[in-house]
């Protein structure tokens, strides 16, 4: 049976028909995504977030794309909440969420309205209607309210009416920016977005990461010097954890690969080593180093466990890098890697009873929930089963409407 970088085919699709299967009770009547219980149950308790929704209508347009019965409407549901209750009509931009009574919170975050011009993306590459209107908007609102031109990165979050802009910097958010911005760059054929995507990521890799072997600052001051004690006291935080993110190391290699091939000869040849480096650094630092299988959610500065949780996404960065990195190089340790991950996430991620991927498990690799309760989101699950699938450029839901339209 043919393999796709480490797993094969038909084992990829039966598990994305099995996660877009678990997420379908996503859209809250209200508008916007209900935050899942463990068997897929929206759990009234918790917030809507933009963020999630964002996520959930990228996922249901690019299922919309492969055919998947119900993806159109559920990408339009989603998209409903992001154009309706989700969004600012007073102040502009979009909530960061809503909770429970119906309040907004009183942010703005660069994170969040990164998400949205994701999902608007692949909702216009879907073909949803009014995902174009949302995309205009979207990215004009994110980029006039967030981009720092003369730093050529994205600030973090403002109050919610736009008037008071958090010191704090961060590059979680600048990485779902490069996202957003090679997704937006290939529904509108703008190579402006491309470029900003490739100076954000030369200022991460080469300027942050580098110098600090390759293990990715995350947290800095308004004048971009690293803050590498924050929240020493808050390690697990899930936006903002003390240490190296190990995740992120290998979800930059993936970005940065991404960006490599849509720049095609334009490309700088730093991005492919770059790359390497920060998915070696990751793997060294992250999997199995406590005597237990899994990668562990983040280190300190010398590489030394902090968080020992085995965190869903992180396993699923590391299937997608390892891909992306197959698919450029040809290595065969990364297929290796990835058929060794894959079991490890048949034996303890995947949820084989309830549906989806357990999202937080301990250093023991059984099931908690402190950090992420419930199962929320099928983004980065279903990402893995779909990078190795496409090409490295264009970007997902765009290479699948072109597949699609090649195909029929």
């Amino acid at each position: 049976m043919a393999k796709d970088h480490g797993v094969d085919v038909d084992t990829l699709n039966t598990e994305l028909e099995r996660l877009l299967s678990f997420g379908h009770r996503f859209p809250d009547p209200r508008g916007g995504a209900a935050w899942l219980s463990d068997d897929g149950s929206p759990d009234p308790t918790r917030p809507t977030f933009t963020y999630i929704t964002a996520r959930m209508t990228h996922v249901y347009a690019v299922s919309h794309l492969l055919d998947w019965t119900g993806g159109d409407q559920l990408a339009s549901l989603g998209l409903a909440g992001l154009t309706g209750r989700l969004r600012d009509s007073e102040h502009g931009g979009w909530f960061t969420s809503i909770d429970p009574a119906g309040e907004p919170s009183d942010e703005k975050a660069c994170y969040t309205h990164a998400f949205v011009v994701l999902a608007a993306s692949s909702a216009v590459a879907a073909g949803v209607t009014g995902a174009d209107d949302l995309l205009t908007e979207a990215l004009d609102t994110w980029l006039t309210r967030f981009f720092l031109s003369d730093d050529a990165m994205f600030a973090d979050s403002w109050n919610g009416d736009f008037s008071v802009l958090d010191p704090y910097r961060g590059v979680n958010a600048n990485m779902h920016s490069v996202e957003a911005l090679l997704a937006a760059a290939d529904v509108l054929d703008d190579q402006r977005l491309r470029d900003q995507a490739l100076g954000v990521s030369q200022r991460v890799a080469c300027e942050f990461a580098e110098p600090n072997g390759w293990r990715i600052p995350e947290h800095f001051d308004t004048s971009w010097r690293p803050m590498l004690e924050h929240h020493r006291d808050r390690p697990d935080d899930p936006f903002q954890p003390y240490g190296a993110t190990v995740g992120h190391g290998l979800e930059w290699s993936r970005l940065l690969l991404h960006l490599e091939a849509a720049l095609g000869e334009d490309a700088p040849d730093w991005l492919l080593p770059a790359a390497t480096a920060l998915f070696d650094r990751a793997v060294t630092d992250g999997w199995s180093v406590d005597g237990q299988p899994g990668f562990v959610y983040t280190t300190d500065w010398s590489g030394q466990p902090v968080v020992r949780d085995r965190m869903h996404w992180v396993l699923a960065e590391g299937l997608a890098a390892a891909a992306a990195l197959h698919m450029r190089t040809g290595d065969p340790r990364y297929p290796d890697l990835t058929e060794q991950w894959w079991q490890y996430g048949e034996e303890f991620v995947f949820d084989y009873q309830r549906g989806s991927w357990r999202h937080q498990l301990d250093a023991n690799n059984a099931p908690i929930g402190t950090v992420w309760p419930g199962k929320p989101d099928l983004y980065h699950a279903v990402q893995a089963v779909l990078v190795p699938q496409l090409p490295l450029a264009p970007t997902m839901a765009t290479a699948v409407a072109q597949r699609q339209r090649t195909d029929a």
